[in-house]
């Protein structure tokens, strides 16, 4: 099957914040601070907030704690011909810090309610800093949407 035409890069972002408001999991790629264990990569519920991207996982798991540690990650929404790729810095939020409003929101969203459990959860607040966008071969350049957390195309 040819490949659809390559899509302009505002096609391409109005694609990006439609999958972010509307797909309900991301994987989430992370590595210890030392470099001395194993990446992980693994899917979480998220929560688009319009310019952040929330995440919850026990604070004791690989992810947890290397979200801590490093306060870096990547994440991947979508399939690899319509893949959404996002590199972000991270910000640790305390289930006790978070408000009960957004606490809310993540689990309507999510169907999942970590406030909920008796295992310890944190939330992490992903800020992203580069976004790409690409469906097949012929989107490779220009994938770039936003550099230094800031958008590259114009609304």
């Amino acid at each position: 099957m040819p490949a659809q035409p390559a899509r302009p890069a505002k096609q391409r972002k109005q694609d990006t914040l439609y999958r972010l408001e509307h797909d309900e999991d991301v994987w989430v790629a992370t590595a210890p601070a030392d470099d001395s264990g194993v990446p992980f990569l693994v899917p979480l519920s998220f929560l688009w907030d319009g310019s952040t991207i929330l995440l919850a996982t026990p604070a004791t798991s690989p992810t947890g704690r290397n979200l801590k540690a490093t306060g870096r990650t990547r994440l991947g929404i979508g399939p690899t011909r319509d893949v959404v790729m996002i590199e972000g810095t991270v910000d640790t939020v305390p289930q006790d810090r978070l408000s009960q409003d957004e606490g809310d929101r993540f689990a309507a969203r999510t169907g999942f309610d970590p406030r909920q459990l008796t295992t310890p959860y944190l939330y992490f607040r992903v800020r992203p800093q580069r976004v790409q966008a690409w469906r097949e071969a012929n989107e490779l350049t220009g994938r770039e949407l936003m550099r230094d957390g800031e958008w590259l195309v114009a609304d």
